[in-house]
């Protein structure tokens, strides 16, 4: 897989969590979190589709390596056998 299908997947599970969000604004190189209005428990349930997509486990202890969508797309192709 990859980086673009897996930023394109990134997004779209982003967009399950907030509806709201359109691809074009999000920046991939800025903390998602202060583009993206979202709690702990909306940034929790972010993590958990990623898992649920890509089947890559993402332990706690590296939930704050995850801070930007360029951060995650590294995260999960390195986690990721394609």
């Amino acid at each position: 897989m990859n980086a673009e299908s897996i930023d394109s997947k990134v997004l779209h599970a982003l967009r399950d969590i907030a509806p709201e969000i359109e691809d074009e604004e999000v920046s991939p190189d800025v903390p998602l979190r202060d583009q993206v209005d979202l709690d702990s428990m909306d940034w929790l349930n972010f993590l958990v589709r990623l898992h649920a997509v890509f089947d890559v486990d993402i332990p706690e202890s590296d939930y704050a390596t995850l801070v930007t969508v360029e951060d995650i797309v590294e995260y999960i192709s390195s986690h990721t056998h394609a």
